[in-house]
């Protein structure tokens, strides 16, 4: 009888710690960024593990710390990674061979789509990168632009991929980049601080789209909810 209701308890006490263990593993991670034009919060989806753990390694190191956002193209997206502040050629190398890996893509569409605000990884192009493999340190910011219904069915049909109603109707009321979609892997989304984002993809950019005052990333950190 004794031995009977041990095991029962054992049986329950293992399950409980299973479901916790699984609750917290979970736990969307949420990311603060303070860059010199303000601070923006970003969550980062657990649907794609590869990039979330990466990127929490990235940020825990300090990696971040005065990096600056090296592509912004209003309308479209901004993209940091590519050097340091006050860089050169030689720290732009540097950095590119620090953080050479690369990172097999994790595609969620439809679930996880290029929707105004997403986070995710930058990579080279197809002729070189044939499996979409992404870069395990160069990220992207969606700031997107508004489309037609008949340009979603268009291009969508062109991509060979279905979109369905609730892709189609962010993508119309809050607009994006939908061509990305099965291209680069999506891996989280600005939670706060839009106009942060917005401030930086007005920023006035040279004619190779790099801001001609700086735009860097100050710290990063993990932050509660």
């Amino acid at each position: 009888m004794l031995r009977t209701i041990f095991i029962t308890l054992t049986v329950i006490a293992l399950t409980t710690l299973s479901v916790l263990a699984q609750s917290l593993t979970e736990k969307e991670v949420i990311i603060e960024f303070k860059t010199n034009k303000g601070t923006f919060i970003v969550k980062l989806y657990n649907e794609t593990p590869k990039h979330r753990d990466n990127f929490l390694k990235l940020v825990r190191n300090n990696s971040y710390d005065n990096i600056i956002f090296h592509r912004v193209i209003n309308g479209f997206m901004i993209q940091a990674g590519g050097n340091v502040l006050k860089g050169n050629e030689e720290t732009k190398t540097q950095l590119e061979e620090q953080h050479k890996e690369t990172l097999e893509a994790e595609f969620m569409y439809p679930k996880l789509f290029h929707k105004q605000g997403v986070l995710a990884a930058a990579r080279v192009g197809d002729d070189e990168n044939p499996e979409k493999r992404s870069s395990s340190f160069q990220f992207y910011i969606v700031t997107g632009k508004f489309f037609l219904d008949h340009e979603l069915e268009k291009m969508f049909k062109k991509k060979g991929l279905p979109l369905p109603k609730e892709v189609k109707d962010v993508y119309l009321g809050k607009g994006g980049a939908p061509h990305l979609d099965g291209e680069y892997t999506v891996f989280g989304e600005v939670v706060k601080g839009d106009r942060v984002i917005d401030k930086i993809q007005h920023t006035e950019t040279d004619d190779e789209d790099a801001p001609i005052k700086p735009v860097y990333i100050k710290s990063t950190k993990i932050i509660d909810k």
